[in-house]
């Protein structure tokens, strides 16, 4: 090896250029990846509307999350449906449409990572819903990448606000992904929604296969001229207090006079007071209601954690002990059967 000292003046001059030049380059390369990386948001299954099929609020959400990583140019929506979209979030620059129609996650994760390359992506953004849950895990096997799942706050492109413990605690986390593409999902009652508008720039791409060892043959969506539960500005809950199947309809009325969404807690839904789509918490819908009304809910952990999100929280019990009232804003010690067909009465 030589010195510095043992180089001629000529030669060493002709090694700091070369070297210059590498570092240049190098630079180059990075600024360059940085200027053209952009973040893909993956849709929820679409739902379908009077103006066709349009992208779910959850979606929408995770368009704001992206937002707020800093990929305000540059954010691309994947859409794995037999049709493409007619409304997508506002600040979506470009729509990448798999034309498949079915929703198994090990198909879209397999359409993740043949869109990430397509679009120069560096993250992917998805729901913490159901759906998002199936599918974040798979994609980020896929890209060799470890999540970071169920996002309640961006501090900024790498460091996230995440629930641990059911809720109980939330862990400021720093991603340190340098290499991977970060794959992140996101709790969409954490974020605003953006608007929708009309689909513009979408490009279909047709190089996915879908999963062959499962066959999509449907769902049996349950139909109601109420709100959805996860996306109610008020909804009313009721828990093992109801005592009956029957007795929910209580809780109905209450419900259809302000246009409410009814949820459950566990303990209902397990004693067959009512069906599982409507129970909240940790294992079923995360809510963030404008009002959410607690009635016979003693306020399990696992319930607190799907609901405590709620802008105002009124809870109804006969023991004043019960944990709901800890985080409740009002709270009323009072038999629910008294008190909630008043409440009807007066709306």
């Amino acid at each position: 090896m030589f010195s510095k000292a043992t180089l001629r003046p000529s030669l060493l001059k002709h090694v700091q250029r070369h070297c210059q030049k590498a570092i240049h380059a190098q630079n180059s390369s990075a600024t360059a990846s940085s200027r053209f990386a952009s973040t893909l948001v993956i849709s929820d299954p679409l739902v379908s509307g009077p103006d066709g099929d349009i992208t779910p609020p959850g979606t929408q959400a995770a368009v704001t999350a992206a937002k707020q990583l800093g990929a305000e140019d540059s954010i691309h929506l994947l859409v794995v449906s037999d049709k493409p979209p007619s409304k997508i979030p506002a600040g979506v620059a470009k729509v990448f449409h798999v034309p498949i129609g079915d929703r198994l996650a090990e198909t879209v994760a397999s359409s993740v990572q043949t869109v990430v390359p397509l679009a120069d992506s560096t993250t992917v953004v998805g729901t913490s819903s159901k759906f998002g849950s199936t599918v974040i895990p798979r994609a980020a096997a896929l890209l060799e990448s470890s999540p970071i799942t169920d996002i309640l706050e961006v501090h900024d492109a790498d460091t996230f606000t995440r629930p641990l413990y059911a809720g109980n605690v939330l862990a400021k986390v720093k991603s340190k992904n340098v290499s991977a593409v970060k794959v992140l999902s996101v709790r969409p009652t954490s974020f605003e929604k953006a608007e929708l508008v009309d689909a513009s720039d979408i490009e279909t791409v047709d190089a996915v296969t879908p999963f062959d060892k499962a066959k999509w043959v449907g769902e049996s969506v349950s139909q109601s001229d109420r709100p959805d539960l996860g996306s109610a500005s008020i909804v009313v809950s009721g828990g093992r207090g109801v005592k009956s199947n029957e007795n929910f309809a209580v809780l109905e009325k209450l419900a259809d006079k302000l246009g409410a969404a009814i949820g459950a807690s566990r303990a209902a839904v397990d004693a067959g007071f009512c069906p599982n789509d409507w129970q909240v918490g940790q294992t079923g819908k995360v809510v963030a209601p404008d009002l959410y009304i607690a009635c016979g809910i003693s306020g399990a952990i696992q319930h607190l954690s799907g609901m405590k999100d709620s802008k105002t929280i009124v809870a109804i019990n006969t023991d004043p002990d019960a944990p709901i009232f800890q985080v409740a804003d009002y709270g009323l010690k009072a038999d629910l059967f008294d008190v909630v067909p008043e409440m009807a009465d007066k709306v």
